[in-house]
């Protein structure tokens, strides 16, 4: 099996970099077409500002070309749209204008732009600040992405899950579709610890992480929640098949043979929280509900997963082999 883990950051080099083109006049779309088709620039135009807006927050370009003098809509009016809309607060905006007195320049750099071209523009200087702009947007993704990765197994950290649940638990309100959480705890880790040393621990947590990439679904997202601890997000997955993901990745923790000096099984508790139906429970307490989970599969031996379904009439907790 797949999982879709912390992934490649696309950008300048990257294979057809989308960029999009807001500008009313359809000679520009083709001259930028032409004269930077060897950029290896996916292009995408819009000739209006609303349909510029619409168009960015719908494919989330790598960058974006603005002219400014455009009918509908001024482009600054767009420029302040996209950078008050957190689906298009972050994308580069390079303004093309062919106004070149600094009262423009100043209010486009104030809401956000981060260069300036004026038309008619020089084809060497404007390849040259597109390069730079979607390099600069790679380092800044390439960074993001790494404050988002925990250092020692390589999966997603708390601070992404945290950004995701959100996220993840938002769509499953909205449009009603399926979403559960797993809460992973791994039993008796303390001793390992104390017994065969924190390097032999921290053996133990790579090796989970990875039969956690094995065992789970290309589109569930696993993190590190802490210590001994990991979550796995399971968009569009009710709590039953939820329950039998979980039941895989416990017995493959079983199974694992370990290096010496571990001479011992180890095993993880599995609490998992579900919907299958929209469910009148809050983000924090959907949470909560897996890690109560958690503790009632400790509480019945460890080494097992108990699951419930938030979305139930009358929720109880159940085995994933029930």
């Amino acid at each position: 099996m797949t999982h879709s883990g912390p992934g490649d950051i696309n950008g300048e080099g990257a294979p057809g970099a989308a960029v999009l083109v807001i500008d009313d006049s359809p000679d520009v779309h083709r001259i930028l077409h032409a004269r930077l088709r060897q950029e290896n620039i996916t292009f995408h135009s819009a000739l209006t500002g609303p349909d510029g807006v619409a168009m960015a927050a719908a494919m989330n370009p790598a960058l974006i070309l603005l002219d400014l003098d455009m009918p509908c809509m001024h482009g600054l009016d767009v420029l302040a749209m996209l950078k008050a809309d957190s689906a298009t607060h972050d994308i580069p905006v390079i303004v093309v204008s062919g106004n070149s007195g600094p009262n423009d320049k100043v209010k486009a750099f104030d809401l956000g732009a981060v260069d300036y071209v004026t038309k008619p523009f020089e084809m060497t200087e404007l390849r040259v600040r597109v390069r730079q702009a979607l390099k600069m947007r790679q380092l800044i993704q390439m960074l993001a992405q790494r404050a988002q990765i925990d250092g020692l197994t390589g999966l997603w950290n708390r601070s992404f899950f945290d950004q995701r649940w959100s996220e993840e638990y938002a769509r499953a309100v909205r449009y009603g579709h399926p979403l559960s959480l797993a809460v992973v705890d791994l039993d008796h880790f303390k001793s390992i610890n104390d017994t065969y040393g924190h390097l032999v621990g921290d053996t133990v947590l790579c090796g989970v992480a990875r039969i956690l990439h094995q065992e789970c679904r290309a589109h569930d997202l696993v993190c590190r929640f802490g210590g001994e601890e990991f979550v796995i997000v399971m968009p569009e997955t009710t709590p039953e098949d939820a329950a039998q993901v979980c039941e895989r990745i416990r017995e493959a923790v079983e199974r694992e043979v370990w290096e010496r000096p571990l001479d011992r099984n180890v095993t993880a508790s599995i609490g998992v929280a579900g919907a299958s139906r929209p469910a009148e429970i809050g983000e924090q307490e959907w949470v909560d509900t897996a890690d109560r989970n958690l503790y009632a599969a400790k509480k019945a031996g460890r080494n097992s997963v108990r699951w419930t379904d938030v979305g139930a009439v009358a929720p109880s907790v159940r085995a994933a082999n029930e």
